[in-house]
């Protein structure tokens, strides 16, 4: 265990309790031959025992995890169109009703989201720093400024189309390390009566269902309701609804207004209640949790090394930024997996980050099923499952180890 470190939002002290190791940028699949050029760094989380909320010890800079080796594209799963879909006809119906609507997505990469306000004639602005992402979203008709949020960022868009009936994110606002700035921006950027909604990993799925591989460069922050409560009331709002949803494998929609102009919604209470009673904010049963995550990898790799002693194949599907963490922490390479294959053009026939094993499209998986598949991207299993379909009825078997190392 490190030093104890001060808190990025309270300044409390933040007390380690995981360390998976050294690990490398999450996104930043290389291109062969370029290996060489790749940095790591510590991965390690911990809680805070002031305000409770979970975070990495150490910082990479923002500029290195979205620079233009970044991969990831949301519009590539047919779960993540849907889902967005029905964010958009929500918003609509019951934020962007008025006269002339304006919405800024924090984040909003190849526009998955915000083409559908796009199409619907709704004033609308992303704020993308990722380029490669960006240009995508701007291929559809998206407005997008590539450039990261903060309040000088926030203070731009204001005087250029005036302020916001919606600040929305999803899986972003865990990644902006200046929690001050990113709220003061909020701030600075919403109507009186407007809502600041982002969707994020819940700290409480993580733990029970032992999904740490949910922890990532990228992802700065692990939030609950009550650390998201105590974000809220430190600057300013107040957090008026907490919503479960099952986008990456357990998620929190978390909407936020400004004090006195919602009613607050029951999950709240409901929720702070049942995290305090998980002891989501205690050391010793993170520390138990970590004792788990331990207990994954030690079965996994005994499984995969029992699967190659017994002469048969297993190759990895999908390659989202969690098999960056899951690889690298168990020393998955390609000796225990030759491939893993991925829908996302920008990632194939590159190299996984550390790991370095071969990314290939869908057509090597399908066009000669090995007996095993190590199912990376199990947030999406029951999509894969039912499209690969033929891969179980020719016999094979998906490897799976959330919430448990168990073979299907």
């Amino acid at each position: 265990m490190t030093t104890p470190t001060a808190c990025r939002m309270c300044r409390g002290t933040v007390i380690e309790v995981l360390d998976l190791g050294p690990q490398p940028s999450a996104n930043a699949f290389l291109a062969p031959g370029s290996a060489d050029l790749e940095m790591v760094y510590r991965l390690a989380a911990g809680i805070c025992e002031s305000c409770t909320l979970l975070q990495l010890i150490d910082d990479t800079p923002p500029d290195l995890r979205y620079s233009d080796t970044y991969r990831y594209e949301a519009s590539g799963s047919a779960g993540a169109r849907r889902h967005f879909a029905q964010v958009a006809e929500r918003l609509l119906a019951t934020e962007l009703t008025g006269a002339d609507p304006f919405i800024v997505e924090i984040g909003c990469n190849d526009g998955v989201l915000l083409d559908h306000f796009a199409r619907a004639g709704v004033r609308h602005l992303g704020v993308e720093p990722s380029k490669g992402v960006a240009e995508l979203a701007m291929a559809k008709g998206v407005n997008v400024t590539t450039e990261f949020f903060g309040t000088s960022t926030a203070v731009d868009i204001r005087e250029r189309f005036g302020r916001a009936d919606v600040v929305f994110g999803a899986n972003t606002i865990c990644s902006i390390t200046d929690i001050a700035d990113l709220m003061r921006g909020v701030d600075t950027l919403l109507s009186d009566d407007g809502v600041f909604v982002f969707e994020e990993p819940y700290a409480d799925t993580i733990v029970r269902k032992r999904a740490f591989d949910q922890i990532y460069d990228e992802h700065v922050f692990y939030f609950s309701v009550r650390s998201v409560q105590e974000m809220a009331h430190r600057f300013g709002f107040e957090l008026v609804d907490a919503e479960q949803i099952q986008q990456h494998g357990g998620e929190i929609r978390y909407t936020l207004a400004r004090p006195g102009t919602r009613t607050l919604s029951p999950m709240v209470g409901m929720l702070l209640f049942r995290e305090a009673e998980a002891g989501l904010a205690d050391p010793v049963a993170l520390r138990a949790w970590a004792a788990d995550v331990q207990n994954t990898r030690t079965r996994l790799v005994a499984l995969l090394e029992n699967i190659r002693a017994e002469g048969h194949r297993v190759v990895g599907y999908g390659a989202p930024a969690k098999a960056t963490t899951m690889t690298n922490f168990c020393g998955i390479g390609p000796d225990l997996l030759p491939f893993i294959c991925d829908s996302t053009p920008g990632k194939q026939g590159r190299l996984t980050p550390g790991s370095h094993i071969p990314v290939r499209p869908r057509d090597a998986f399908a066009g000669d099923y090995p007996q095993y598949a190590l199912l990376f991207a199990w947030n999406h299993a029951a999509e894969i499952m039912a499209k690969e379909q033929e891969f179980s009825e020719q016999g094979g078997k998906w490897i799976v180890y959330v919430p448990g190392v168990r073979v299907i």
